[in-house]
């Protein structure tokens, strides 16, 4: 009954795409034990992105398993229940938003709908567009690394709260919205190429041996096919030209060696695929704007 009057109640109300006006209430990274949690659901909405281990989703009836380097969409008020089915624990980034600024949620009492006080005017709205179907109309999503950047700044403007924090998250929130929009748009079109699965298995090859002496000219002769054709498909798959995305790789493993290892910047370097540290120490800097130990201190302190 309670389902029914929310839709209805939503349903009297509309939102342009072009009025999108996205608040955080809530972004951090997560360490997860095993565990199963209650059944809820929410007034705002969630981006639930696993950045290690595993994690299942029940909604809709349906079990969802999500993997590493995936994310799911929670939208407003639906029945859901979340389950860390990795031993011995799981990580996340976790975002709680709404579109419009509708929401003034404090506490986490705001954000979970008790269902023994349920104030229909709290519920959320999703941004429609003609351009794009809803975010709610696909569950589960592979961001791209330039998403999963994003979101990771957000988490950080979120946490030290800066002045101006609140711009540079909505700032943020929408470029990651749209980048899941656009994701979630070229992958029904990226299925018709013929080079889609051989492209797929070269983007899995180069996150999981980022050491690789990989380049354009690599790429190109895996594929058979030209340089600038091969540059041409690669970014209009990944959303990258190869050589930035393979720089934006080795970046993402240089910043989770740090954040996570205590294996020397040298060390993390010849990883990563920069055996010269030199070289490695300009190239992290440009991408992150501090030094690699300057990173790993501020990551620990965080």
């Amino acid at each position: 009954m309670m389902d029914k009057l929310r839709d209805t109640y939503l349903l009297q109300r509309s939102a342009s795409f072009q009025e999108w006006s996205p608040s955080i209430h809530y972004a951090q990274f997560q360490r997860v034990p095993t565990s199963i949690f209650p059944k809820r659901r929410l007034y705002d909405f969630e981006l639930l992105y696993v950045v290690q281990g595993q994690a299942v989703t029940t909604m809709h009836g349906q079990r969802f398993n999500i993997y590493a380097g995936q994310l799911i969409f929670l939208p407003s008020g639906v029945y859901h229940q979340n389950e860390i089915v990795s031993q011995p624990d799981a990580r996340f980034i976790g975002i709680h938003f709404d579109f419009f600024h509708e929401l003034n949620n404090m506490t986490e009492a705001d954000l979970i709908v008790d269902e023994d006080d349920i104030h229909l005017n709290k519920f959320g709205l999703e941004a429609c567009s003609d351009i794009f179907p809803p975010l709610s109309s696909q569950v589960i999503y592979t961001p791209s690394l330039v998403c999963v950047q994003l979101m990771e700044q957000l988490v950080e403007e979120f946490t030290m709260r800066k002045l101006g924090y609140e711009l540079v998250c909505k700032s943020l929130m929408m470029n990651i919205l749209v980048h899941l929009m656009r994701n979630s748009t070229s992958q029904s079109l990226i299925t018709s190429s013929a080079h889609s699965t051989k492209l797929a298995k070269i983007v899995e090859e180069i996150e999981s041996a980022p050491s690789e002496p990989w380049s354009n000219q690599s790429i190109a002769d895996a594929l058979c096919l030209s340089i600038d054709y091969t540059a041409k498909l690669f970014k209009q798959t990944v959303g990258l030209p190869p050589s930035e995305y393979i720089q934006s790789i080795r970046h993402r493993e240089a910043r989770r060696l740090l954040r996570e290892t205590d294996t020397t910047i040298e060390q993390i370097g010849a990883q990563v695929g920069y055996p010269d540290i030199h070289y490695f120490s300009r190239m992290f800097r440009r991408h992150e704007g501090i030094s690699a130990s300057e990173y790993r201190k501020l990551s620990r302190i965080l």
